[in-house]
């Protein structure tokens, strides 16, 4: 086993560290507040590569690999989980989705501009009655020859306003339950497509988040990604690699509350000397340390075995799992750290606390994690 980064993997973390210094801390307190988009930043990140990062670069990515990819989902994290779940989930779920399972005319088409961050995607699954059941899909997709008639609610669609490209997960077949399921390429130009108002979070408040309609829309047949009622199993391959994502985002959260209360420790005084010299403080940020370094192997090891085309199902199932809970933990404890302040805005802590708690919530919550690997483990 190799632990030390190679040469590319340091620069990749020392870009990304810098952006999100540089482009994405100045006013990210004022976007969290005012629920502002990044739109300048999502664009200048595509611009560094970091919308496209496992893209081939024959359709315009950076041509990365997994681990890369972990590396710069945790810098950008530290400062602002709103941008990050952007870039994750053009990354993980839109790109990785059409790259790997999309036809050549379809790749062609849509990919080169997902990449550069000219445009972005979103990945629409969740409905009022279909969340961690995604097989209970309510939206259809009726079979109309050379076209499907899309109907139906979309709920938490994280660039609901903002993307150009919607991977929707609909319903063909009723009567094959989850193999009548399809993935349909959509845009918000087709008639009888619909966005809802903006959701109004406790957490990652600058990232776009609406619900869909679909009332009667025309979806070409070529935009179907698969065979028909491959659309679950789509979902499904591809959430297993967007866990990688949100778990790399969960860790970037902790890290970011554990430097930020190292840092205040070592400035703040009580009782004569600086509060990290008080063994309450002391081992407060011995157990952070400890857990963010475990989260990052985990973040790691499915970052490898995805590069190492193994599965990755279950070792990014425990990276979600471990890291969302690390970040929770963390971030609370930062606040606690810094005292009073945490609880105000200029010290960010509290801006991270609210915003780790949506990593064990989407992208399949704790729970469906568990149900993920504890299937794994007694099947042995």
């Amino acid at each position: 086993m190799d632990f030390n980064l190679t040469e590319e993997h340091l620069m990749i973390q020392q870009a990304a560290r810098d952006f999100a210094q540089n482009e994405l801390l100045p006013g990210v307190i004022e976007r969290d507040e005012k629920q502002i988009f990044p739109t300048e930043q999502i664009k200048k990140m595509g611009e560094l590569g970091f919308m496209g990062m496992m893209v081939d670069p024959k359709y315009g990515g950076s041509g990365l690999d997994a681990i890369s990819y972990v590396i710069a989902m945790e810098e950008i994290s530290k400062i602002d989980a709103s941008a990050s779940v952007v870039m994750s989930v053009n990354n993980s779920l839109v790109c990785w989705g059409l790259q790997e399972y999309g036809t050549e005319e379809q790749k062609q088409k849509y990919l080169p501009g997902l990449a550069s961050g000219e445009i972005h995607g979103a990945f629409c699954l969740s409905e009022p009655e279909a969340g961690s059941d995604a097989t209970s899909q309510k939206t259809t997709a009726v079979d109309m020859g050379d076209h499907y008639l899309v109907n139906g609610t979309k709920n938490w669609i994280t660039n609901g306003n903002t993307a150009s490209v919607y991977l929707v997960i609909a319903q063909t077949h009723p009567e094959l339950k989850h193999k009548g399921i399809n993935a349909l390429i959509m845009t918000k130009d087709m008639p009888g497509f619909s966005v809802g108002p903006k959701e109004q979070k406790m957490g990652i408040r600058g990232s776009d988040t609406h619900s869909l309609m679909f009332s009667d829309v025309k979806v070409p047949k070529e935009n179907r990604i698969g065979e028909d009622g491959f659309g679950f199993k789509f979902a499904m391959k591809t959430l297993a690699g967007g866990r990688i994502g949100i778990a790399s985002q969960a860790l970037g959260i902790a890290s970011g509350a554990y430097e930020m209360a190292l840092k205040y420790s070592k400035e703040r005084k009580a009782f004569g000397t600086e509060i990290c010299n008080h063994q309450a403080i002391a081992f407060k940020l011995a157990d952070m340390a400890v857990n963010i370094e475990a989260a990052r192997h985990l973040c790691m090891k499915a970052a490898w075995d995805k590069d190492n085309h193994k599965n990755y199902d279950v070792s990014g199932a425990m990276a979600k799992l471990f890291a969302s809970q690390v970040a929770m933990d963390t971030s609370v404890e930062a606040v606690q750290i810094h005292g009073g302040n945490g609880y105000v805005k200029e010290y960010h802590v509290e801006r991270l606390m609210r915003d780790a708690k949506i990593t064990q919530i989407y992208e399949g919550t704790s729970e469906i994690q568990k149900i993920v690997i504890s299937r794994a483990v007694i099947a042995g």
